[in-house]
């Protein structure tokens, strides 16, 4: 009988340790809320200022799009042109990080949103991805996106030795990316690391079976989702994190179909929405 007890349990922690690991990575609250690029319907995206204000609004994790510099220095951007969110012009990768930290990464927004704007925006600067572990720490969870990892080489590389360098732990970071060979690459040198495969819709059950061999879940848009997807999602194994989502009522319906985290801009109102349906 001991012996019994002794197997089944060894069999429970193989199954956390392997498959569902990343429940591991999950925070206090049951749907994850995810700061897209910081609190970012508030804040210049991907600057020191929005990730702060993400934290003070409630986010879980921290969003963050990688690009890298001309002398491999991985910094956090969306986009791989400059001009939409800097004074600057040209691709990230054509610049070195010193260049690219000269550049004003505010005065766009406050030029957009001219009923959020600051003074002080106007000096947020472009952030290396070393900037951010060092100030945030290894207590701070982090969702980290490979963005066209086939134009940087050795991103991924780059990418772990900073994990490693900073000492994050496994359960506060969850990388993703539209890319299965990016991903397949870090599964391959950390298989430890969970994984998120980034969709523009739906992937299809077969496709779904593929992403399981190396990643814990995906990560579709909101507007392709419905209650059924989401369950047959889950049947496979594997998690669920819809992007982007900033309506207070599409919050709600998709915690209600069984999302396991959401994307925002709106922190704020995602904690509000979970908060809510807790009580």
């Amino acid at each position: 009988m001991t012996k019994r007890i002794f197997i089944a349990i060894g069999l429970l922690l193989l199954l956390v340790s392997s498959e569902h690991r990343f429940v591991l990575a999950q925070s206090n609250h049951p749907i994850l809320n995810i700061a897209h690029r910081g609190a970012s319907a508030y804040a210049p995206e991907h600057t020191m200022i929005s990730y702060k204000k993400a934290l003070d609004m409630g986010a879980d994790y921290l969003e963050i799009d990688l690009q890298q510099t001309k002398d491999g220095v991985l910094v956090a951007i969306h986009d791989s042109k400059l001009e939409r969110t800097t004074n600057g012009k040209g691709r990230v990768k054509d610049y070195t990080y010193d260049q690219l930290k000269n550049l004003d990464a505010g005065s766009w927004f406050n030029r957009k949103y001219p009923e959020q704007a600051k003074e002080s925006f106007e000096k947020e600067s472009i952030l290396s991805l070393e900037e951010i572990f060092a100030y945030f720490g290894r207590d701070q969870h982090y969702y980290i996106e490979t963005k066209s990892p086939q134009s940087y080489k050795g991103m991924e590389e780059n990418l772990l030795k900073l994990v490693d360098k900073y000492n994050i732990p496994e359960e506060h970071l969850l990388i993703e990316s539209f890319s299965a060979k990016s991903l397949k690459s870090i599964h391959e040198k950390k298989p430890e690391l969970s994984l998120i495969k980034l969709s523009l819709c739906r992937p299809s059950l077969q496709e779904i079976k593929e992403i399981k061999t190396y990643a814990d879940g995906i990560g579709p848009r909101a507007t392709c989702l419905d209650k059924g997807y989401i369950e047959k999602v889950h049947s496979q194994g594997l998690f669920l994190h819809a992007f982007t989502v900033n309506d207070k009522k599409a919050m709600g319906k998709l915690i209600h179909w069984g999302v396991d985290g959401l994307f925002t801009n709106n922190p704020d109102v995602l904690k509000d929405v979970i908060e809510n349906q807790n009580s």
